[in-house]
């Protein structure tokens, strides 16, 4: 049970293991490991970018040569890159690396397993991904692999200074309604937590709303498409949910305008995450901006254009992973698909790097007849200045075509049609021609995940 004491102090208020002994608390062997890796977390964050790189690349040689020894897929990759067990691995080298694309992962099969885990490394877990492209892939881990990704849970959690005291409110596709009496205990085994609740998304978005009502969480975890369809829907209700303290976000890429309905509808900030199920934790929101710092212990992100150059500050282009610490599906450059722009050094001193957006995947992407692409980003708050629209998406069937799909509270009228084809012209940077489809709802892909803007032109 959680000590009354201050609010600030809660966020620290740590489990103790040891009966008869609560303050200071002697934690379990979980918790141990869980504050042996924060204490470290917080000395190199704030070293400078070269020192974490000579550390990463310290790993890395590690990583290769486990992966050569051990998983076929890449002990071919290596040696036809030249790799020699013991070589010191230099950025310049790696860079000139293959990248490794999802489909070729996928068609890798078992060759891309470790068949030798280290057994200090723990029991092997196996999942899949959510399949956005229709094709799952099967991923492995380890209990090492959780223990960071436990780690970059807390270390996000005391990053922005949450009560621990607090109740978590989770709405997540698959999720069942519960009751639990902690946020996570993977996560926090070192901490005392207030209750967590759960609902799935899934979940009719009224139902939902009348369960925070009752609920009264501090914070509130979900997808970005529904955080909006809950914010949207709390302002036509009238409804604050004042208890929140703040709200994040996950699993989807995060528009440009949700934060700021976030704060009309909640008067709370959004704090958003990037994962993969692949990797885990990628990115965490800087507790000081809105832009995202790598996580660096975990692993290392190239941000690269079209010809594989390493994008500056403020470019655009694929993102490379190399996880550090999966020793039983090592990946080495692999593209997971998503596009992100990147960031400058932060203002805050950390040395980890920077991701200013995260774009989303190239289905994303518009593509113009003159043979250029760019990101679409069309905000709904834009379009429902013109039109009472509930929900959009946009289908790019060709070159000079966009479907506009979108569930409205009535048909639209001419004036409201033109208004809307003019201001996405001027959004799309082309006058394409407009279909506009009025729907009653628009569904989700097979991982529940939505995208507003999806090209179909090959």
């Amino acid at each position: 049970m959680l000590l009354p004491v201050a609010a600030e102090a809660a966020v620290f208020v740590h489990r103790s293991a040891v009966p008869g002994i609560a303050w200071p608390a002697i934690p379990d062997y979980n918790g141990v490991l869980s504050l042996a890796l924060q204490f470290q977390f917080n000395a190199s964050q704030w070293w400078s970018p070269a020192v974490l790189r000579e550390h990463q690349f310290a790993q890395i040689g590690l990583l290769m040569e486990h992966a050569s020894r051990t998983a076929p897929f890449w002990r071919e990759q290596l040696a036809r890159a030249g790799y020699r067990a013991g070589m010191t691995i230099t950025p310049q080298w790696f860079a000139a690396l293959p990248v490794v694309k999802r489909r070729e992962a996928q068609s890798a099969g078992d060759a891309l397993f470790s068949g030798l885990v280290p057994p200090e490394h723990g029991a092997v877990h196996s999942k899949n991904t959510s399949g956005s492209t229709a094709t799952p892939m099967q991923c492995r881990s380890t209990d090492v692999s959780a223990l960071f990704w436990g780690a970059s849970t807390l270390r996000d959690t005391l990053w922005h200074r949450r009560n621990l005291a607090g109740k978590l409110a989770g709405i997540r596709v698959g999720h069942e309604r519960g009751t639990h009496s902690s946020w996570s205990p993977e996560s926090y085994s070192a901490f005392q937590t207030g209750p967590a609740v759960s609902l799935d998304a899934r979940t009719e978005i009224d139902a939902q709303i009348d369960w925070l009502v009752a609920e009264r969480p501090d914070y509130l975890l979900s997808h970005a498409s529904n955080l909006r369809a809950l914010a949207q829907r709390c302002i036509e209700r009238g409804l604050h949910l004042d208890s929140l303290r703040e709200v994040k976000s996950f699993s989807e890429s995060l528009p440009a305008d949700l934060r700021e309905l976030v704060r009309e509808a909640w008067g709370v900030k959004l704090v958003d995450i990037y994962t993969t199920n692949e990797v885990g934790y990628i990115a965490l929101q800087c507790p000081d901006h809105e832009h995202y710092h790598v996580q660096a212990e975990n692993v290392l992100v190239e941000v690269v254009d079209e010809s594989g150059a390493a994008c500056p500050p403020g470019g655009i282009g694929r993102v490379l992973v190399t996880p550090l610490n999966n020793f039983a599906m090592p990946l080495i450059r692999y593209e997971i698909g998503d596009y992100a722009e990147a960031g400058a050094p932060c203002a805050c001193g950390r040395g980890l790097p920077v991701l200013a957006r995260i774009m989303g995947r190239s289905r994303n992407m518009l593509r113009l007849p003159g043979g250029g692409t760019h990101w679409p980003g069309v905000p709904m708050r834009a379009l429902k200045d013109i039109a009472p629209l509930r929900q959009f998406r946009m289908i790019q069937h060709s070159l000079t075509g966009i479907e506009l799909q979108l569930v409205s509270d009535r048909p639209l009228t001419g004036d409201e049609e033109t208004a809307l084809r003019n201001a996405l012209h001027k959004r799309l940077g082309y006058p394409s021609e407009v279909r506009f489809v009025r729907m009653e709802r628009i569904e989700r892909g097979a991982n529940y995940k939505f995208e507003d803007f999806v090209c179909q032109v090959t």
